[in-house]
């Protein structure tokens, strides 16, 4: 897999599919009654267990499917139908129903330390979209330095979002609901191509009679 155009798309799908951006609103509401320190606080947390979710899916995500007997192809073509609900999600601008459910029960129950972890760490930006992605590209890989640039690809997404979640404040007074909701469809499209790749692909492999031309 040692393409660098490859490289970039593997890149450019995990930041669509995080969405740092798309978590500001979300980290605004859910911490508008934290202090400063306590922001900065979530904002770390939300970042490293992003970080840590990623990873383990990428060194433990194959092996867990073949306990269970599923096949990459099989994976493939489910996660490509989550990203596509994702992406269709995106261009209408809203959020999925797992999030806002997530987000309501954390508020109801005041539960003001665990946001970081539950929703905005997992399943708001390391939800079953990015993880499904991350185990879909660690089969790719062929070489360790494959490898290697899937950590660092997880570690850039989980940065990009630890500064998101810090500038969250100016970025929402620049953009306001109108360019975070432009940003989003723009995203959702992008994520929308990745899904049908993923589809394609999958059932390539699953009814290879499909690919036949007579």
């Amino acid at each position: 897999m040692q393409d660098w155009h490859a490289y970039a798309k593997i890149l450019t799908a995990l930041m669509v599919i995080a969405d740092p951006v798309g978590a500001v609103p979300f980290f605004l509401s859910l911490t508008e009654r934290h202090s400063v320190e306590e922001r900065r606080h979530t904002a770390k947390v939300t970042t490293i267990t992003v970080a840590l979710v990623l990873v383990v899916a990428l060194f433990f995500g194959k092996p867990l499917l073949e306990v269970f007997g599923i096949t990459i192809a099989s994976f493939r073509v489910a996660g490509g139908l989550l990203l596509l609900l994702m992406a269709i999600a995106m261009l209408h601008a809203h959020p999925t129903r797992a999030y806002h459910t997530t987000e309501q029960v954390i508020q109801d129950e005041g539960g003001r330390h665990s946001v970081a972890v539950v929703p905005l760490a997992v399943p708001l930006v390391a939800g079953p979209g990015a993880v499904s992605t991350v185990i879909l590209y660690s089969h790719q890989a062929t070489t360790w330095f494959d490898t290697a640039f899937l950590v660092l690809a997880s570690l850039f997404v989980a940065l990009a979002l630890w500064f998101t979640l810090r500038m969250a404040d100016p970025i929402s007074r620049v953009l306001g609901k109108t360019g975070i909701n432009l940003i989003t469809h723009l995203m959702g499209l992008v994520l929308a191509a990745v899904a049908v790749e993923f589809i394609t692909a999958g059932l390539a492999e699953l009814l290879p009679g499909l690919g036949v031309r007579n």
